[in-house]
């Protein structure tokens, strides 16, 4: 029973780590990646769908992405997706492709942008504090009915307490790092 707790409680911080990393990837910086484009939804015959879904999407250069869509006639809806979308940017038509340049942030923009990243940082925090709350209240509900000891719900509230530790770490690092990459002119 403590094994299996350990193990889903795990589980799901991995979870709430990874949505963390995704939602960074998605916060904006001065360089180009493909990555920022994979939420923009594009009507494709009548169906919302990933802008990957219908054009191959690669990096030109360090701060242009290229969009270039299977079907010819589909580089309109392409580019209002991507000129509609919350990301800022203005896309380009040159040919058969879509140009995308990323403007450079102001230092003012980067500031709230870091302010966005901890924000979201901090939400994850307290998505592990609230995982590692309900695996100590199930230990304790577990002493209550006596299908496990006192002993044993300290050492697996300590074990949980460690996974804690390490899960608020690797946020911590994952935020130092998006915090550089902003920063980085």
């Amino acid at each position: 029973m403590i094994a299996e707790l350990k193990k889903t409680t795990e589980q799901k911080m991995q979870k709430s780590l990874e949505a963390l990393k995704a939602d960074l990837g998605k916060v904006r910086t001065g360089r180009a990646h493909t990555g920022i484009l994979d939420h923009v939804q594009v009507d494709y015959y009548g169906t919302m769908m990933p802008i990957n879904q219908v054009a191959n999407v690669t990096l030109l250069d360090a701060r242009t992405i290229t969009v270039a869509p299977w079907e010819k006639k589909m580089l309109p809806a392409i580019e209002k997706a991507i000129r509609e979308s919350d990301l800022g940017l203005n896309p380009a038509p040159m040919g058969d492709v879509l140009r995308v340049p990323m403007p450079p942030l102001t230092e003012e923009r980067r500031r709230d942008l870091i302010k966005v990243v901890r924000h979201e940082a901090e939400n994850a925090r307290v998505a592990i504090r609230n995982l590692r709350r309900d695996a100590n209240h199930s230990l304790k509900e577990a002493v209550k009915a006596k299908t496990i000891s006192e002993d044993e719900e300290r050492r697996a509230q300590d074990d949980i307490q460690k996974l804690t530790d390490r899960y608020i770490a690797e946020i911590d690092k994952a935020l130092a790092a998006k915090e550089v990459d902003l920063m980085a002119i």
